[in-house]
């Protein structure tokens, strides 16, 4: 059972009545907007915590009929046979007012810049992070997020050395952001003769997309680099100086747009990628100033961890994380089963935070 903070609904039952009382009043289009968000966005969890004052009055009224001298037998044993579905109700309750009253990671609700690069494994890890970024890629298409390529290095023989994709769409990060780490693949390369298994990777990383607002970039640390884009094989894309490097001099991070044709919208969507990198270098360094106080692996983006195995001759996907395994490796690949996985990640992650609340 968790011990709910009965004072925080209260104050949150009272806001959304107060909200519902502003709505109905002359407002601004802006304030109107903003209010009637606030308004949705409490709906789910006052219709839980309405309901689970209801279970709860039930539950005491039941308890109270139970222990009344002048209770029937026939009545007890039916307030008796009651309180077992309302308790289950009632707990089931109590979680979902819990998790909603987590504190949300601020950066859930962003876009994201996706960053995956061919690791040990030659030609077979470029083909590996390819299929990889084709994944993600129909996934996205599937929660109606659209996805934007920034950069890529084609491999030699098909799919990348590196490729660095936006992905927008609400709550991209709030789902994605358990997918950073190494990604090993197990299966025969199109390119072996004698059948036998190869093992590649292929390191996988999910950066919230910032805003400026949350980190200030000072342009006397940029050192920004003008060249003709290349394509593969070193042959020119075009003839004009359209792509962009950025250096971040005190970091030593450097990005590299050619995507684009214009010179202003590759150094735009640099400086997307610059700032989701520094965010996520302080975020970085944040996480692990308290990573005493934490408890486990989900989330950290610890890139240099292996996360997940997909086993072709087998046709399963392992996430090493929560032990799980699904024989459903060809419909994760098309990111149609890749929910299944990523829902657990994210079901286990609520567990640990609605612990840890417990704890506190």
């Amino acid at each position: 059972m968790i011990a709910l903070p009965q004072q925080k609904l209260d104050a949150l039952l009272s806001r959304h009545s107060l909200l519902e009382s502003e709505l109905a009043t002359n407002l601004s289009p802006d304030i109107y907007v903003k209010l009637s968000r606030e308004f949705s966005e409490l709906g789910p969890v006052i219709d839980a915590i309405k309901a689970y004052r209801v279970v709860k009055q039930e539950i005491s009224d039941l308890d109270a009929m139970i222990v009344d001298a002048s209770t029937d037998g026939e009545m007890r044993r039916l307030a008796e046979s009651e309180k077992p579905e309302l308790n289950e109700r009632l707990e089931v309750l109590e979680r979902q007012i819990g998790l909603a009253l987590i504190p949300k990671d601020a950066m859930d609700d962003c876009n994201v810049i996706l960053e995956i690069r061919a690791g040990t494994g030659g030609d077979e890890a470029s083909l590996f992070a390819g299929n990889l970024f084709r994944m993600y890629e129909r996934y996205a298409a599937l929660q109606g997020w659209k996805v934007e390529i920034l950069s890529l290095s084609e491999g030699t023989k098909g799919g990348f050395k590196e490729i660095i994709a936006e992905i927008r769409g609400r709550g991209a990060f709030a789902k994605l952001k358990f997918e950073s780490g190494a990604h090993r693949v197990q299966r025969v390369p199109e390119t072996e003769a004698s059948g036998r298994i190869h093992t590649s990777a292929a390191t996988v990383a999910v950066l919230p997309e910032v805003e400026d607002v949350d980190i200030e970039i000072n342009e006397a640390d940029l050192k920004i680099d003008t060249m003709r884009a290349q394509g593969a094989g070193g042959q020119h894309v075009n003839k004009t100086e359209s792509a962009i490097r950025i250096t971040h001099i005190p970091s030593g991070i450097v990005v590299l747009v050619q995507e684009e044709r214009s010179q202003h919208k590759n150094k735009a969507k640099a400086m997307t990628m610059l700032r989701a990198k520094l965010y996520d270098q302080e975020r970085t360094k944040r996480d692990a100033e308290r990573a005493a106080d934490r408890r486990g692996q989900i989330g950290s983006g610890d890139r240099s961890e292996r996360i997940r195995t997909y086993n072709f001759p087998q046709g399963r996907v392992t996430d090493h994380r929560i032990n799980l395994t699904l024989y459903k490796l060809p419909q994760v690949m098309e990111g149609e089963a890749l929910n299944e996985v990523i829902d657990a990640l994210v079901t286990q992650h609520q567990a640990e935070l609605l612990a840890a609340a417990g704890a506190a």
